[in-house]
C-alpha cells in the first residue's frame, strides 16, 4: 500500500509498463524510463516494487543501487519506508548477514562495495557479497537490478556487481537517455509533468540581458540581473499569500579561489554575506549550509555550488540560476536546470505568471542535455577468442622512441605559422591591410569579447537543447586584463593541445605576431594589450583551424623508420568487440575470431569503408581470414608517423589480410567520396600515408589505403589525394 501520495496518470501508466516488461520473460534485459525532472521517479519505483511483489510468487530480490557519493541509498529507503512501510526494505549490512531473501529490497551505495578495504567484500562473521548472491541463485531467488543514476553519468564502476546479481532485469530512470534496439525503452513526456503542475510551464533564458550594452564584468553584471529577479519573485508569492522565499544557485564549474572569491566580494557589494545568513556555499573542500536552506522560506538567497551539488539533494524554492564561465566558452548541461525546475508547492499559479517559470543567466554558447550513462550506447560488447590459426601469426609494430627529441623549437614554429598565415592571406608589412585581409577570412579584430548567447523562452528542456540561431543574441564584453586574464590562458591552452609546446611558448609566439611591442620581422598585425586579449579569445576556434592545417603539413613529414622502436606484435587470444542487434544473425567464418558475426558489422559499430571491407573480405575465395584492429592500445599493431612539427605519433592500421597464397595485406580504411566531396576527416592521412608506405616498404609487406565510391571499394599505395577520381585509386577487386 503506498501512503499519503497524489495520483497521476503518467506515473501509473509507467508503473504498468514496468510490470508488463519485468513479468514478460521475453523482454530485453534493461529497461530504461526516461522521466523528465520532477515525474518523481522514487515514487515510480517504490510503486512499481509494491506492485510487482503483491502480484508475483515472491520469489524476486530487488536491489536499488545507488551510484555516487553521500547517502542517497539511506534516503531512497527512508521514502521506501515513508510511502509502502509493508515492504522488506534493507541496508546492505543486513542483507549480508542475512541472505537476499525473496521479496527484499536492498539499497546499496556502490562505493561500499567498490572501495578498497571495505568490510562488504571481507571474509569473516559475514558472508561476502559475492557468497551472499551465489547463494541466493542457489535458492532460487531471481534478481531485479534498479539504478537510481540522476546524479550520475556512467555505471562502469557498478559494472561488476551489476554481473555478479546476473539480474532477470535492469531499470534505470534517467533524465537523460538515449533510445537504443537492446533495450526496452519508455518515455514520460515533460508536457505531462509540466500540466501536472510538478514543474515549471517554461525556461526563461538571460531575460533582461541587453545586446546593445557592454558590461566589463560578466560576473557582476548577471548577478545583478539574477538578484532583480529574485526580489520580483519574492513579491510575487508575497501577492499570493505564500510564505517563499526564492533561492539562486551559483554554479562555478570549476571553483576557482579567485573566481569564487569575486563572486563572493561582488555579493558582499549587493548586502549579501555569510556573515548574515544571506549565502551559503557548498564545495567539495568548503561547506557553509544553513539548517533552513532548503525550507521554502529559508533564509539565504545564495547559494555557491559546483557543477553538480551532493547527490539528493533538492531545494523546490530554487528559482534562478547563474552559471558562471570560468575561462573561455564552455557547454553548458542542460540536465542542471532540474534544480530549478521543481515547483515549489506543486502546483502552478497562472498569476503572476513570472511565478511559473525558472530562470538561467549564462553566457554559455553551447548547450548539452547531460553526459549520458555507459547503458546509452547504441551498441553493446562481446568478448570473442581467436582461431587456432591465427595465433601464431606475427609482424613487427613500431612505437614512439621517446629517447629521442623530436619536435621543432619555438623559433621555427613561430615561422611556420608565419608563413602559413602570409601565404593564406596575402599578408604584407602593411597592417592595415594585413587586418583587411584576416578580417576578409573570418577574422574578428573587434575591441571587445563578442559572445552569441542564448536568449528567450523554452517551453522543454529539448526545446532549449535544440535552439537555433534566431533564439541567440549577441552581446560584448569590455576587456578587462585582469579579469580576463583565465580567459586567454584558457584561449591558449586550448591552442597548446594542437600543437604540443607549452603554452608560455604559444603566448609568445602569438604575441610576436599580433601584439604591439618588440619589433620583430615576423609581426602581422600591432595590437594593444586590450585588444590583443580580445582577438586572442575571439578567434580561439578559427586559430586552432590554422594550428591543425600547419601540423597536417606533409611537406615536412621525415621518415622516422630508423629511429622508432619495434617489438612483435601477435593477435590478441581474447578480444572485445562492440555489436549491435541485428534482425538475421549471420557468422563470419574468415575472421580471426571464433563467432564472429554480422552483429559486429553494424552502422552503430563500423565505418562504411569498414564495413563493405568485411563483406567484401568474407565473401572473396582468395582471403584465407582477416582481423580488425585495435584503435589504441599496446597489445594492437601500431606504426609511428610523424606530424607537421615532427612529433610523434602512432597510427593503427585497420585491418590485417592473410591470403590463401601467403600474402599478407595491411590496410587502413578511409571516408570515401559521396557526391563529388571527400568524406575523409582526417587531417592527418597524408603524413600516415607517408609513414606506412615507408614500413611496408622496410618489411616487404603489401599494403594500401582503401575507400568507397557508391559502395564500391578502391585502394591506394602509390600518391595519396583525397579526389578519387585519378589512376592512383584502382579497384580493389583488381588488386586483392
Amino acid at each position: 500500500m503506498i501512503n499519503g501520495i497524489i495520483e497521476y496518470d503518467f506515473q501509473n501508466n509507467c508503473v504498468d509498463y514496468l510490470i508488463d516488461k519485468t513479468v514478460d520473460g521475453s523482454s530485453k534485459k534493461v529497461i530504461t524510463v526516461k522521466a523528465p525532472t520532477g515525474a518523481g521517479k522514487t515514487v515510480i519505483l517504490i510503486k512499481y516494487v509494491d506492485k510487482f511483489l503483491k502480484n508475483t510468487d515472491g520469489k524476486t530480490a530487488f536491489i536499488w543501487l545507488c551510484p555516487g557519493k553521500g547517502n542517497l541509498e539511506e534516503q531512497s529507503k527512508e521514502s521506501m519506508e515513508k510511502l509502502a512501510p509493508n515492504l522488506d526494505t534493507r541496508a546492505l549490512m543486513y542483507s549480508l548477514i542475512t541472505g537476499f531473501s525473496g521479496g527484499s529490497i536492498t539499497f546499496i551505495n556502490w562505493e561500499l562495495v567498490t572501495k578498497k578495504g571495505n568490510n562488504a567484500l571481507k571474509d569473516g562473521e559475514r558472508a561476502n557479497l559475492f557468497e551472499r548472491i551465489a547463494e541466493a541463485h542457489k535458492d532460487g531467488i531471481r534478481f531485479v537490478v534498479i539504478i537510481d543514476e540522476e546524479h550520475m553519468n556512467n555505471t562502469s564502476k557498478a559494472d561488476d556487481i551489476i554481473s555478479a546479481f546476473a539480474p532477470k532485469n535492469i531499470i534505470r530512470v534517467s533524465a537523460t537517455a538515449n533510445k537504443v534496439e537492446h533495450q526496452e525503452f519508455y518515455e514520460i513526456p515533460e508536457d505531462e509533468v509540466i500540466n501536472a503542475g510538478l514543474i515549471t510551464r517554461a525556461i526563461y533564458v538571460n531575460e533582461g540581458v541587453n545586446e546593445k550594452e557592454e558590461f566589463e564584468n560578466d560576473y557582476d553584471y548577471l548577478l545583478e540581473l539574477a538578484d532583480d529577479k529574485r526580489k520580483e519573485l519574492r513579491a510575487a508569492y508575497e501577492l499570493v499569500g505564500t510564505d517563499i522565499r526564492p533561492l539562486v544557485l551559483v554554479q562555478f564549474p570549476v571553483g576557482q579561489p579567485e573566481t569564487i572569491v569575486a563572486v563572493q566580494d561582488k555579493l558582499a557589494q549587493m548586502g549579501y554575506t555569510y556573515d548574515n545568513g544571506m549565502v551559503n556555499i557548498w564545495m567539495s573542500n568548503e561547506k557553509m549550509i544553513s539548517d533552513d536552506l532548503t525550507k521554502l522560506n529559508g533564509t539565504p538567497a545564495f547559494l555557491l555550488m559546483k557543477q553538480a551539488i551532493s547527490t539528493g539533494w533538492d531545494c523546490p524554492r530554487a528559482k534562478i540560476l547563474v552559471k558562471l564561465r570560468e575561462g573561455g566558452s564552455q557547454d553548458f548541461q542542460i540536465q542542471t536546470i532540474g534544480r530549478i525546475r521543481r515547483m515549489p508547492e506543486r502546483k502552478h499559479y497562472i498569476f503572476p505568471a513570472t511565478l511559473d517559470f525558472c530562470y538561467l543567466y549564462t553566457l554559455d554558447t553551447q548547450y548539452k542535455e547531460g553526459l549520458l550513462s555507459s547503458l546509452d550506447k547504441a551498441y553493446q560488447v562481446r568478448r570473442l577468442f581467436s582461431k587456432e590459426e591465427v595465433r601464431d601469426f606475427t609482424l613487427t609494430k613500431e612505437m614512439r622512441n621517446l629517447d629521442i627529441d623530436t619536435g621543432i623549437g619555438e623559433r621555427e614554429l613561430l615561422r611556420r605559422i608565419y608563413d602559413h598565415l602570409k601565404k593564406k592571406y596575402n599578408l604584407t608589412t602593411n597592417k592595415s591591410v594585413n587586418i583587411e585581409n584576416m578580417t576578409a577570412g573570418g577574422y574578428n579584430f573587434s575591441h571587445q569579447i563578442d559572445s552569441k548567447v542564448l536568449q528567450g523562452l523554452f517551453r522543454t528542456t529539448e526545446d532549449l537543447a535544440n535552439a537555433n540561431s534566431r533564439d541567440r543574441i549577441s552581446v560584448k564584453t569590455i576587456v578587462n586584463t585582469h579579469s580576463h586574464g583565465i580567459y586567454l590562458l584558457h584561449s591558449i591552452d586550448e591552442l597548446k593541445k594542437v600543437v604540443g609546446v607549452p603554452s608560455q611558448k604559444v603566448k609568445n609566439i602569438l604575441q610576436r605576431l599580433f601584439r604591439k611591442g618588440k619589433r620583430t620581422q615576423y609581426k602581422l598585425v600591432s595590437l594593444e594589450n586590450n585588444d590583443f586579449y580580445a582577438f586572442i579569445i575571439n578567434n580561439v576556434k578559427k586559430l586552432k583551424e590554422e594550428f591543425r592545417e600547419i601540423v597536417a603539413d606533409d611537406s615536412v613529414q621525415l621518415t622516422f623508420l630508423e629511429n622508432a622502436k619495434t617489438t612483435t606484435f601477435k593477435i590478441p587470444e581474447m578480444e572485445v568487440y562492440k555489436f549491435a542487434s541485428v534482425k538475421k544473425v549471420v557468422l563470419f567464418n574468415k575472421n580471426a575470431y571464433k563467432e564472429y558475426t554480422n552483429e559486429f558489422v553494424t552502422s552503430k559499430t563500423r565505418s562504411t569503408s569498414e564495413r563493405l571491407f568485411e563483406n567484401y573480405c568474407e565473401n572473396n575465395s582468395n582471403v584465407e581470414w582477416f582481423y580488425k584492429n585495435g584503435d589504441a592500445g599496446q597489445q594492437y599493431l601500431s606504426i609511428v608517423y610523424q606530424d607537421g612539427l615532427r612529433h610523434q605519433w602512432l597510427f593503427y592500421p585497420d585491418y590485417i589480410v592473410k591470403m590463401k597464397n601467403g600474402d599478407v595485406w595491411i590496410i587502413e580504411t578511409k571516408g570515401g567520396m559521396q557526391n563529388g566531396y571527400s568524406k575523409n576527416i582526417d587531417i592527418q592521412v597524408k603524413n600516415k600515408f607517408d609513414a606506412f608506405k615507408a614500413y611496408a616498404n622496410k618489411y616487404n609487406l603489401n599494403w594500401g589505403f582503401v575507400r568507397d565510391i557508391d559502395e564500391q571499394l578502391y585502394i591506394n599505395n602509390s600518391i595519396y589525394s583525397d579526389d578519387m577520381s585519378g589512376d592512383n585509386w584502382i579497384s580493389l577487386e583488381d588488386v586483392l
